[in-house]
Parts: structure tokens; C-alpha cells; sequence
């Protein structure tokens, strides 16, 4: 469900327009208080559309886009700091890369950053709402110097399952390809993306997704995860690269050694 705030004009063409990309039913504020919305159209959440860009309201949570944690990695990055995925990514000017698990973006922005105007970052979000959220939120964000804004606007969002897309691109199409599934045991500390575990795909990555993703990279297939995750074991991720804290952790799986150990194992 999705409506305007109370001095918002009825009917905005962004509204509708954002409504029909993200699924979400439009109706009219008539002054109403979010918990009236409910009640009267039956609806689990209500979206907002203000001035900064579409704010989920969802029980006693607010899901809507902003930087967080990104900006905050990108800033460091200006200050001469390095940043874990780019040490596992081997990330750098003009590469391309694909972001099959996109949630609230943080991740793709610092990979925008380093890409740059030559490179690509093309992100995967399955869930219309989220994607839409952060597409509109990027797309309206008020603040931040001029560096960011570009690295946010650079990002290209599309909402699909990215096993799906990954079927129906060519081999070798990507750089690099980028899984960050929801964790099955969340960090504690991770407070910014707590709203989004309510819309998130809480599917765990599958061996043919990887094997899509190895076909479809030039360089490497990367998987984020707790550190003592089994998801790297089970999904034969071998070099294991630590985030800055120690609860995330980076798997690595180069794709010429992939295809090396393969032909090795057939012989």
C-alpha cells in the first residue's frame, strides 16, 4: 500500500509511477493516520512517499534507502583506507561487475566508487518493493557532496531472480559476480539492515546459481559471509578473505583456477 504524506498531492505521477513498478496498491491519504490506512485497506505496511523518497512503515520498522554504512566505507576510501572487498574483488577502475543480491546497495556503492565512470555496476534485487525503495531512494537523495551522488546514480538496479538472469547472459559478460545472501545467523551489530530482513529472499545461494556465475565472470565469483559460515565449505569456496570486523568474511573462487582444478579432476 502506498500513499502521500498528509500536505502531499493526491495522485502524484511518481506515486503511481512508483506504485506500478513496485506492485504496491495506491490510495489516496484523505488525511488519514498510517494505523487508520491499515485498518480500512487490510494492508501489513504502508509506504509513504516523501519528500526524500518512499518510506516503508511495517509494524514498529522503517525500511527506506540511505547510505549508511556505504558512505561511510566510501569516505574511508577518499581518506587513503582500503576496504575488504576490494582486496577480495582484486577490484579496480573500469571493471564490471555484477551485484546478483543488491538489498539496500552498500555494497554496490563502494564498488561504484572504485569502478568509476568506466566501469559497470549492475545490481539484482528480487523483491519489487525493496528494489523500488532503493531505486526512487538514490534517485531523490537530497544530501551528500557531488562524489557520491555519482557513485549512487551509477548503480543500475533491476528487479529479478538472479538465477533467472544469470541463465540469460552470455558467458563472460561480467568482471566479477557478487552474492550476499541474508545471513542464516545475523550479526548482531548490523542494525541498518534489521527492516529489510522482513522483505528480504531468505533463500540460501544454490550450487546452480554458482555455476551460472562462474560461466557468466571473467575473474572471480565472490560470496560474503559470517565468518564461520559452512556456506563457503558447502559451496567450494576456498580462499577466504576477513572483513575489517571479525564476524564478515569474503569467499573468493578464481575462475581460471576453477576451470584448471576441473580439467585436472576429469583427467
Amino acid at each position: 500500500m502506498v500513499t502521500e504524506t498528509r500536505k502531499g498531492i493526491p495522485g502524484n505521477p511518481e506515486i503511481l509511477e512508483f506504485a506500478a513498478e513496485s506492485g504496491a496498491r495506491y490510495t489516496p491519504r484523505q488525511d488519514r493516520s498510517l494505523a487508520r490506512i491499515l485498518a480500512d485497506e487490510t494492508a501489513l505496511g504502508v509506504i509513504v512517499w516523501e519528500p526524500e523518497g518512499p518510506v516503508l512503515y511495517q509494524g514498529a520498522e522503517r525500511f527506506f534507502y540511505h547510505p549508511s554504512m556505504g558512505k561511510n566505507r566510501v569516505s574511508r576510501l577518499r581518506r587513503g583506507e582500503s576496504d575488504p572487498i576490494i582486496t577480495a574483488m582484486g577490484l579496480k577502475a573500469g571493471m564490471e561487475v555484477l551485484d546478483c543480491t543488491l538489498g539496500l546497495g552498500a555494497d554496490a556503492l563502494v564498488i561504484s566508487f572504485v569502478v568509476g565512470k568506466a566501469g559497470r555496476v549492475l545490481g539484482v534485487e528480487s523483491t519489487p518493493i525493496t528494489a523500488a525503495i532503493v531505486r526512487w531512494g538514490i534517485r531523490k537523495y537530497p544530501h551528500g557532496p557531488q562524489w557520491l551522488k555519482e557513485a549512487m546514480d551509477r548503480i543500475e538496479i533491476t528487479c529479478a531472480d538472479h538465477l533467472a538472469l544469470l541463465r540469460g547472459l552470455p558467458d563472460d559478460s561480467f568482471d566479477i559476480v557478487y552474492f550476499d545472501p541474508m545471513f542464516r545467523h545475523p550479526v548482531p551489530s548490523s542494525k541498518p539492515i534489521s527492516p529489510l530482513r522482513q522483505l528480504a529472499n531468505h533463500r540460501p545461494l544454490s550450487a546452480e546459481a554458482l555455476f551460472e556465475a562462474i560461466r557468466v565472470c571473467r575473474k572471480s565469483v565472490v560470496l560474503k559471509e559470517r565468518y564461520d559460515s559452512t556456506e563457503f565449505e558447502r559451496l567450494g569456496f576456498r580462499e577466504v578473505v576477513m572483513g575489517n570486523h571479525s564476524e564478515i568474511a569474503y569467499g573468493v573462487l578464481d575462475v581460471e583456477d576453477y576451470l584448471r582444478n576441473q580439467v585436472q579432476d576429469e583427467e
